[in-house]
């Protein structure tokens, strides 16, 4: 009988005996690692490997793997989760917090950009209204991928390369288009019930809880490039989609999904009753006698035979009604 697979020895190449692995272990990095670039790294070299299988017999086990890698990337990128994480296998919390380099130490200490560049980038940002990274994209100094995973850094949130993930339907559903569209996010994953949602700028609290309440599932931010939140934008929650959605919220209605009925017509109008409609009918016929009244004031040249047409009109309506 075939040894049963264990995608952790067989493809990760993972000796531990112990399961289940941690963070650390899975991303093959030491333990309580705090190099963020080499977490990425280790993440994405991994995340490509085991794609060489997502095609083949062993699909369902790849994806389930690629999602477990996505997951333990997020958590120690993550400054706050990881902290937590962190004490929880055993690591002594910080008796000071670390100074913390700002988004454009970060730039030039990596080598992203030099001194001459940002600059550059400053003064375009200032004379145009932008923020700096986007300056810097915007001028080509720098990849978007690079300048967002500085950016994440800089405020202790997690990247994630959209394109590395495969995306879950079913989660694409519960977010709304109209939302999707006008905060730029989309679900990417669910960790521990909570839904993670991938934008270019992290969600407010208000967006977190309009989702919360729409999805029934907290909401976690991981930041993301302009161009692929827009690319899958495009293709799951397209215009037409969000303004189905405004037009239903406008009646009322549900959204239309197309395997729901139409909604019931509600109960038909009394008829009007005669005495009204001829009142009615009585006072627009006067209404419209006065205004030929009007006309023959300020338009004496107005052909007297126009006139009397108007009139005559008007009167039959009035009898007609009246029988």
């Amino acid at each position: 009988m075939a040894e049963q697979l264990d995608v952790y020895r067989d493809w990760l190449k993972i000796s531990d005996a112990d399961r289940p692995l941690n963070n650390y272990q899975l991303l093959r990095l030491t333990k309580f690692e705090d190099d963020i670039a080499k977490i990425r790294k280790n993440y994405r070299e991994l995340n490509a490997h085991v794609r060489k299988y997502a095609s083949g017999a062993f699909a369902k086990q790849s994806q389930e793997l690629l999602n477990e890698l996505a997951k333990a990337m997020l958590c120690l990128t993550d400054a706050r989760r990881k902290r937590e994480y962190d004490v929880s296998l055993g690591r002594q919390a910080a008796k000071g917090d670390k100074k913390k380099q700002t988004f454009e130490e970060l730039l030039l200490s990596r080598g992203i950009i030099d001194a001459n560049q940002l600059k550059k980038a400053r003064d375009y940002a200032g004379a145009i209204g932008l923020e700096v990274r986007d300056s810097i994209v915007q001028q080509k100094l720098a990849g978007q991928d690079a300048v967002m995973e500085i950016f994440a850094e800089s405020i202790g949130l997690p990247y994630l390369d959209v394109s590395l993930v495969t995306l879950d339907h079913g989660l694409l559903k519960r977010v709304p288009a109209m939302i999707a569209r006008q905060q730029s996010c989309v679900p990417v994953l669910l960790d521990e019930g909570q839904l993670l949602m991938a934008s270019p700028n992290p969600l407010t609290p208000d967006i977190e809880e309009t989702l919360r309440l729409k999805t029934g599932l907290s909401v976690r931010s991981v930041l993301c490039t302009p161009s692929s939140v827009n690319d899958i934008i495009n293709k799951f929650y397209t215009k037409e989609m969000a303004q189905a959605e405004m037009a239903a919220a406008a009646s009322g209605a549900p959204a239309p999904t197309g395997d729901k009925p139409a909604p019931k017509a509600g109960p038909a109008q009394p008829p009007i009753d005669p005495m009204k409609l001829k009142l009615m009918v009585g006072a627009g016929s006067f209404a419209a006698t006065s205004v030929v009244t009007q006309m023959a004031l300020q338009w004496p040249m107005l052909p007297a035979l126009a006139l009397s047409a108007v009139v005559a009109l008007v009167l039959v309506g009035i009898v007609s009604v009246m029988k």
